[in-house]
Formats: C-alpha cells, structure tokens, sequence
C-alpha cells in the first residue's frame, strides 16, 4: 500500500509541474549529463590565445551559436521533436556524422546517453541513448513540453555552460561571463525560433576554427577539459 501511495504521489507532482519548471530541471547544470566536463574546443582556443578576454569569447560564443553546433543542435532538437519513432534514428544518425571530431562526438554521445538513462528512471520512459539534442527533443515530445520553450532553454543551456567554461579557462571574472551570457539570451531566442520553421536541410556550418581547435584539443599536452 505504501509503494502505491507513493507511485500514485510522483505520477501526480509530475502531471501537475510546471513545464518551465520541468525543462530548467532537466538542461540546469545539476542534472547528471556531465556537461561541465566539455569546452567544445575552447580550451584549445584558450591555450594559443585566440580567445583572451570577454570580447573575444563573446564573438566566439555568438558564432558558435549563429553558425555552428548552437543552430545545428537546435535545429536537430525540433527535427526530434517532431519525428515518428521510426524516424529517430536516421536524425540521430545524422547528429552523429555532423560531429567535426572525436571528441565533439563523444561530447554529444555521452551526454545524450547521460539525458537519456537519468530520463528514463525519472520518468518511467522507454528512452533509448541518442545523441544530446536528439533526445532532449524527443523527450520533450514524450512529455508534452511545449517546443518553443525546449528550444529556447536547450540553447540558452549551451551557451550557459560555454560560459562557465570560459570563466575557468580564460579566465573571465564573474561579472563578466554573466554579462556576456545576458548579451546572447535575445540571440538564443532568435536562433531558437526560427529553428522551429527549418528543417534538417537547412543544417550547415562555417565554424572551421572551431572545429580545428576541437581536433586540436585531442592531443592537448595538459586539459581540463574532455572537448
């Protein structure tokens, strides 16, 4: 009786959740995807000191967002979202060989399985390990959250943890990391709403540097990082 009565409490605190409250659960740095381990190449940036200060990380964070794996992620996150199940694994599939290198992969498959396994068990969901964005969307389409504010939230906790990052790496102060975060919000709402209307065909990238500081990084003689 007392497992039931317990059952019957969880199932009813998560229909009655916010969806808000629910997404800034699941993308807040304190759920258990390992997202402070990765710097998506910056750490290679930081060390041959293309990326110095707050206005260098800033253009930085802002192109990543734009022209980079921040659109791609996002676009792949509402192609997820909107997919049939059988559909799943070719955008997954997708995700993966859109990965400039080992570790960006590893960043976006360790991570994606992380999601996945922590959903699963908090949720009672059938969720198989999918690449990051893959499965946030697919999640979300699971658990009726509304697309606009996944995509949004997603984007925003991309650049969030990016910031954290470089406040380690460059090193920014506190202040400043957050200043520039606050500057790309209305950019993360932006990318993420026209997200909403593209479809996977509409993926490309011109972020070469990053991407070479990403394979750079592979063989860094000293990291902190795990991208």
């Amino acid at each position: 009786m007392r497992m039931i009565t317990h059952t019957i409490t969880v199932l009813l605190t998560i229909m009655t959740t916010d969806p808000i409250l629910t997404l800034t659960q699941w993308l807040s740095p304190a759920f258990p995807v390992g997202a402070f381990t990765y710097s998506h190449g910056l750490e290679d940036l930081v060390a041959t000191d293309v990326v110095t200060n707050a206005d260098t990380f800033e253009n930085w964070l802002t192109d990543t967002l734009s022209f980079g794996a921040g659109r791609n992620d996002t676009i792949l996150l509402v192609a997820a979202y909107n997919a049939d199940v059988a559909d799943l694994q070719e955008i997954d599939d997708l995700a993966r060989a859109l990965a400039p290198s080992a570790e960006r992969l590893l960043e976006t498959d360790q991570q994606g399985g992380a999601f996945a396994r922590t959903i699963a068990a908090i949720h009672n969901l059938d969720l198989a390990a999918l690449t990051y964005p893959v499965a946030v969307g697919h999640a979300a389409r699971l658990q009726d959250l509304p697309l606009r504010d996944t995509a949004r939230l997603f984007l925003h906790a991309f650049a969030a943890n990016l910031t954290s990052a470089a406040t380690r790496l460059v090193p920014l102060g506190q202040t400043e990391a957050q200043t520039v975060l606050l500057k790309t919000a209305p950019l993360c709402q932006q990318i993420a709403d026209k997200a909403l209307t593209e479809t996977i065909n509409d993926i490309a990238s011109t972020t070469f540097a990053s991407d070479i500081a990403s394979m750079n990084h592979e063989t860094q003689y000293s990291r902190l990082f795990r991208s």
